[in-house]
């Protein structure tokens, strides 16, 4: 098993929740896994537990990646941290395989100098947006770090917070409410890939606003948007 390496050009490539198409997603392994190949970032999910930790999860629940009925939001941290995940073929169980806290996937990505491309999850109370924000500083690794969301809410708190953060406002696609609020609060793009065109890249990169494409598996849609200009292009295989 490998990445699928790919002539990229000037474009930055970002593992989805890690190298995803190798290790269990969103987990160490699959973090070292992005951070021992040419990967610029490497991108998860941060969750705030009922208790009020950080860890590491793309979806609400732990019924698809765990087989467990746990909302991870409304459960504690040491009863996530206490589930055994399954890899990848559901079945074969590894000791390195838990869901990891905030300060681990910062770790790793520090540890093999990759950006770190960090979700925040549904809507977080602003004193959550910004001990996740402290989190990372006081890790010495925001300026390495691009924060994005679907949720503008969570960006706007992160925004008047640190005037020069990275952040990308996560969108299916580009429509005028989003192309607004981008250049208002000087966020770039994280859009889908397959709504993205030149037309997009083009509007976007003349109001000084960066593109990133979520989530292209194919080489042939990855070249496609590597000609159109896409700044950075989010894969789970490709590298």
């Amino acid at each position: 098993m490998n990445t699928v390496l790919i002539e990229k050009g000037s474009c930055k490539m970002v593992a989805h929740r890690g190298v995803s198409g190798l290790e269990l997603e969103n987990t160490c392994a699959a973090f070292v896994a992005a951070g021992v190949k040419s990967y610029y970032g490497i991108e998860t999910d941060v969750h705030v537990t009922s208790d009020g930790k950080y860890v590491i999860f793309h979806d609400d629940d732990m019924k698809r990646i765990a087989g467990v009925d746990l909302v991870i939001e409304k459960t504690d941290f040491e009863r996530i941290r206490s589930v055994r995940l399954p890899d990848k073929d559901g079945e074969t169980y590894r000791s390195d395989l838990i869901v990891p806290t905030l300060e681990d996937y910062i770790a790793v990505c520090r540890k093999y100098d990759k950006v770190a491309v960090l979700e925040l999850k549904n809507y977080m109370e602003p004193r959550h947006v910004e001990a996740i924000a402290s989190v990372v500083k006081k890790m010495g690794w925001f300026e390495k770090t691009t924060f994005i969301s679907f949720c503008a809410d969570n960006l706007i708190v992160l925004r008047k917070l640190y005037a020069d953060a990275s952040i990308q406002l996560l969108a299916d696609k580009l429509d005028d409410s989003c192309f607004e609020l981008m250049k208002k609060y000087r966020f770039d793009a994280d859009l889908h890939g397959k709504f993205v065109t030149g037309e997009t890249v083009s509007r976007l990169h003349a109001a000084g606003i960066k593109v990133n494409c979520w989530t292209i598996d194919d080489p042939n849609n990855a070249a496609e948007l590597i000609a159109m200009g896409v700044d950075f292009i989010t894969s789970n295989i490709l590298e």
